[in-house]
């Protein structure tokens, strides 16, 4: 396994599946239905052992052909399946290639990527950028690193998280919801500070006038009989 500077390992296509499982809390039916738009059927097994840690003795690489048919089937899935011939599925991925698949699957433009890599603290300008997509013997041709498709994909992470995006939209309406009603229940009141004597002592109706001490007033006090019946 190759290290970037002994510290960060490269980025794999299994590290770029599973993020974007991750991201839009795909299940496995869904990464099923994905491969299937790119004209790829697969297995829920096989998703599971793409999805595992590299120390897992059952992790599986996912291969470039399978990959490309994965970020195919994202793209028609985002975009709608064009007519006419099918995607190309390449036989070997780089990270340019995967970067501009991944622009297309979102409809990004320069100045939309330049802005989600900002989202993950990380700056790139735009011939930076559009050197990327340049063909590899162009001389404006740039590889396009490790570190730029990671922080690509965080940035994406930030963006578009689905869970995380629910559970605020979740809670926003609950907090507006909480306070329409309130707001409606204040309106509709009309609080008058309580008056010192409001109250009397409600005493047993049985009392005899003796026993009841001025002021009080008399409660009704139904007796089991008067329930019930006789």
């Amino acid at each position: 396994m190759k290290y970037v500077g002994f510290l960060e390992k490269f980025v794999t296509n299994n590290d770029v599946l599973r993020r974007l499982r991750y991201t839009f809390n795909f299940n496995d039916q869904k990464v099923i239905a994905i491969f299937a738009a790119g004209d790829l059927t697969v297995t829920r097994d096989q998703i599971s052992n793409w999805l595992k840690k590299e120390e897992d003795p059952t992790y599986v690489n996912c291969t470039d052909t399978t990959f490309a048919a994965f970020l195919n089937g994202f793209i028609n899935e985002r975009r709608g399946k064009k007519d006419g011939e099918p995607a190309k599925t390449e036989k070997r991925l780089n990270n340019n290639i995967i970067l501009t698949k991944l622009k297309i699957a979102f409809n990004l433009k320069a100045e939309e990527i330049i802005e989600i890599l900002a989202l993950a603290d990380f700056n790139l300008n735009k011939p930076e950028l559009s050197a990327f997509s340049r063909k590899p013997d162009h001389k404006n041709y740039r590889e396009c690193k490790d570190q730029v498709l990671r922080n690509f994909l965080q940035g994406i992470d930030k963006k578009f998280h689905v869970q995380r995006r629910a559970k605020a939209q979740v809670k926003t309406a609950v907090v507006e919801e909480t306070k329409d009603k309130l707001e409606t229940v204040l309106a509709n009141k009309n609080y008058n500070s309580a008056k010192a004597n409001a109250s009397k002592i409600y005493v047993n109706p049985n009392k005899s006038k003796v026993e009841r001490k001025p002021g009080e007033r008399k409660v009704l006090k139904l007796k089991p009989k008067d329930i019930w019946g006789e």
